[in-house]
């Protein structure tokens, strides 16, 4: 989805601009490839600098509920420093590292219903515009999608994913948000656990796996949240679906091990106190080779979706046009 706009803060006359993102999906630590196209406007412009700024929609929690905005967590400047002439063209090719912890929006090609995108700044003659917002999808690193794969082959099915804002102490994590993947438990630990909410935080060395499961109570005893962090390399070759299973076993076996809640002094967020009450947008990503149950609509991409990916863009953009 790409939207071109007249720079609102130059008035008429002033240049557009355009960011087309090179095809298919990014990856976690790996290069953001494209092209911002200029169009000069009605006189000679200086265009003092071009940045690029990766934003994100993510819910966050407080004393009033639960809501959801968009956070910048990355920019670019990929350009700058000339002079486009009137009705000119130009354009500028950018390649710049996504951050490791940039979150998933897709496996085997489904959407997950994780909203990223590219916001294109243009400062020309003192005045700045964000006049282009382009969504941004991105696949999982190998280990991440043979974990996702593992929990599939296990008979896991997937149930939603969303960024939660805050952080998950005792880790590694970077990023002001995390990203959270609800799983449906497998029948042969359905007695046990009610969902397990799988978060990756990947690094240069290897990535954070953070698993927590939603226990179910027993007769004389409350259900409650379990902790578990395991770390693997990127080239880490194993038998990942015995890996997964034993994860999953020590989650729920061996709490006193991993610690509490509490213990991962998770701060302005939270790892498990938002539980989906049934299939969420995340439903629509197909079983396909994970081998992930999806419920109602596998294989489809959510019209829920895509119209709150219009709904995000489009409300950046009024907010932006606000601000000028």
């Amino acid at each position: 989805m790409v939207f071109k706009r007249l720079l609102g803060s130059l008035g008429v006359g002033g240049p557009t601009v355009d960011t087309v993102l090179d095809p298919g999906a990014a990856r976690p630590g790996a290069a953001l490839t494209g092209r911002v196209h200029l169009q000069g406007g009605g006189a000679d412009f200086d265009i003092e600098h071009i940045a690029l700024e990766l934003v994100a929609r993510v819910e966050a929690e407080h004393a009033e509920g639960e809501s959801e905005g968009a956070v910048a967590f990355e920019r670019y400047t990929v350009g700058g420093g000339f002079r486009l002439a009137e009705g000119a063209e130009h354009t500028v090719p950018f390649s710049v590292p996504l951050p490791w912890e940039t979150p998933v929006t897709e496996l085997y090609g489904q959407d997950l219903g994780i909203v990223l995108g590219v916001r294109t700044e243009l400062a020309v003659a003192g005045a700045r515009d964000k006049g282009d917002l382009d969504r941004l999808t991105v696949g999982p690193l190998p280990v991440q999608e043979a974990v996702l794969e593992a929990f599939g082959q296990l008979g896991f099915g997937f149930r939603s994913a969303d960024l939660e804002y805050g952080r998950i102490g005792g880790t590694g994590q970077q990023l002001p948000f995390y990203q959270e993947i609800e799983l449906t438990p497998a029948p042969h630990y359905a007695h046990q656990v009610n969902e397990i909410e799988l978060t990756f935080l990947a690094h240069p060395g290897g990535v954070e796996v953070v698993l927590e499961a939603d226990k179910r109570g027993g007769l004389f005893t409350e259900g409650h949240d379990a902790l578990a962090r395991f770390t693997v390399g990127h080239q880490d070759v194993r038998d990942w679906a015995a890996e997964v299973d034993g994860w999953v076993r020590q989650l729920i076996d061996h709490r006193a091990s991993y610690g509490t809640h509490a213990s991962y002094g998770h701060h302005d967020g939270h790892h498990g106190g938002h539980h989906s009450g049934g299939p969420g947008v995340g439903t629509a990503v197909a079983a396909g080779a994970a081998g992930l149950a999806v419920g109602v609509v596998g294989g489809m991409v959510a019209a829920e979706v895509v119209d709150e990916i219009g709904d995000f863009f489009e409300g950046d953009e009024e907010d932006e046009g606000d601000e000028g």
